[in-house]
């Protein structure tokens, strides 16, 4: 049946067209801007999906920068403390030098005074963008990932540097809680007596028929069976003179009737004593196995933990020295820094060395070898400034015999200080590079990722562009066609 009033074929025609047209205009789209899925009426899925992965993108790309200028930061530090570190190792070369006493100690302490005001320079001007990392305490966290959870939460990572203070600030004694329970001062003062060990020889009224053997500080001293002579007020006579000859370092003997009196003025030094009548000890009493070394202690905890801001005093001769521990510091530190603070007050006669006792605590020995006692005090607070990581640099002086001893210990301790420092930064700036790698590859496959989800493939598009203009083409023929249909009923009526 044909009608002039409904076109079905038209319609169809129509429709079909409209279909072409609509799927032209899609591939037209994509070629034209490269995407498959370019608003949310593409695909609001893989649309939605895209843009939080876009947002992470573009995330990432702040943190590529950050670490760039975090890595940066780090490197000037490094530098810094790698510079500071052969600064320190030409100020020991002209600390050795000074040990000579035939050398001019005026002008070796004029070229170390312009290497500490080297380091000085060093430290101050080793800042990037305004952030120094060789001073202070305070670390500094470089915004370093963005981790997106399961459920969508997100949450931004940091890596931690610590600054590593290599200035010679002094510090500032805080007036918190009171520490001077974790250190223990064996005397109120230094004198420059020695201590003793007394060995008495037993009644007998003929020694000539008696070996006798001393070992002291490692020197040996034998007496054959017709060495001695007489009673044991005569043998302790013979044997005294006999150990005061043999000239062992710091060590005298004296003799009161049947009893030798053992004395050293050894500063941080124990002398180990043994004496054998006929191979065993029968017949002698001795006070001890070994005379003490001459300094007092400062012994400290070797439980209490040390905080940043926790401050120990020792007041030596009336004058307190003073250290403030920094971050992470142990007794070890606070000892050595003490060590440099009473080495640099220059007290006559006075000398100091670190070390631990048998049970792993650490003491700071204090000798006087001068000719008036000192008198000896400690201290200690929470809540001060830490005292810088090169603390006691600026006091070093090799003008005097003691100043040069003195300082060959301390500028071991700043070496160690300004290599610990270099070595902290190192690896805190191969970690920053290793993540600043990562965030660039990973922000790589972030974008890849988007492509494969929304990119359109032009291969394709061209393709179905070029099948979409035929069958344009054709259902406008087509449309064409159906149009004319009606017109062939006129013949019907002619």
């Amino acid at each position: 049946m044909s009608s002039i009033l409904t076109n079905n074929s038209a319609m169809v025609a129509l429709q079909t067209l409209k279909s072409i047209n609509s799927n032209l205009s899609m591939t037209q789209n994509e070629i034209s801007t490269g995407k498959s899925v370019a608003s949310a009426k593409d695909n609001s899925a893989v649309w939605a999906i895209s843009k939080v992965m876009e947002s992470d993108v573009n995330g990432f790309q702040a943190i590529s920068e950050s670490l760039s200028l975090g890595e940066s930061t780090v490197a000037v530090a490094r530098q810094a403390a790698e510079t500071v570190s052969d600064l320190l190792t030409e100020i020991k070369g002209k600390v050795v030098a000074s040990q000579e006493e035939n050398v001019d100690r005026e002008k070796i302490q004029t070229d170390i005074n312009a290497l500490r005001d080297q380091i000085t320079s060093v430290v101050g001007a080793a800042q990037f963008n305004g952030l120094n990392l060789v001073e202070g305490t305070d670390a500094v966290e470089v915004l370093s990932s963005l981790d997106r959870s399961s459920n969508g939460d997100v949450r931004a990572s940091s890596i931690n540097v610590d600054r590593q203070d290599l200035s010679t600030s002094a510090g500032t004694y805080g007036t918190g809680t009171d520490l001077s329970a974790n250190a223990t001062l064996s005397a109120s003062s230094a004198t420059n007596a020695g201590n003793t060990v007394t060995i008495q020889l037993a009644a007998d009224t003929d020694f000539s028929g008696d070996s006798f053997e001393l070992n002291i500080g490692g020197a040996t001293l034998n007496f054959g069976a017709s060495d001695l002579s007489g009673n044991q007020d005569a043998a302790a006579a013979t044997i005294t003179s006999a150990i005061n000859a043999l000239g062992i370092s710091g060590v005298t003997a004296s003799v009161s009737t049947d009893t030798i009196t053992l004395t050293s003025t050894r500063s941080f030094e124990d002398v180990d004593v043994s004496a054998l009548k006929n191979g065993a000890t029968t017949g002698i009493t001795q006070s001890a196995t070994s005379i003490g070394a001459r300094a007092e202690t400062l012994t400290f905890s070797a439980t209490a933990a040390v905080n940043e801001g926790d401050g120990y005093q020792v007041t030596a001769g009336g004058t307190a020295y003073t250290y403030v521990a920094g971050k992470g510091e142990t007794f070890e530190d606070v000892a050595r820094g003490l060590k440099a603070a009473i080495d640099g007050g220059g007290i006559d006669g006075v000398t100091t060395q670190v070390g631990q006792d048998s049970n792993g605590a650490w003491q700071l020995s204090i000798d006087n070898s001068g000719s008036s006692a000192v008198s000896l005090a400690r201290a200690g607070a929470a809540g001060g400034e830490a005292s810088g990581g090169l603390f006691g640099l600026s006091s070093i002086d090799v003008t005097t015999d003691a100043g040069a001893e003195a300082a060959l210990a301390n500028i071991e301790t700043l070496i160690d200080t300004s290599i610990d420092a270099a070595a902290a930064f190192g690896s805190a700036e191969g970690r920053i590079e290793t993540q600043s790698d990562f965030i660039g590859k990973l922000t790589d496959a972030l974008k890849s990722g988007i492509g494969s989800l929304v990119d359109a493939d032009m291969e394709e598009a061209s393709a179905r562009l070029q099948a979409l203009q035929v069958q344009q083409q054709l259902g406008t023929q087509a449309l064409s066609i159906a149009n004319q249909s009606p017109q062939n009923i006129l013949s019907l009526f002619r």
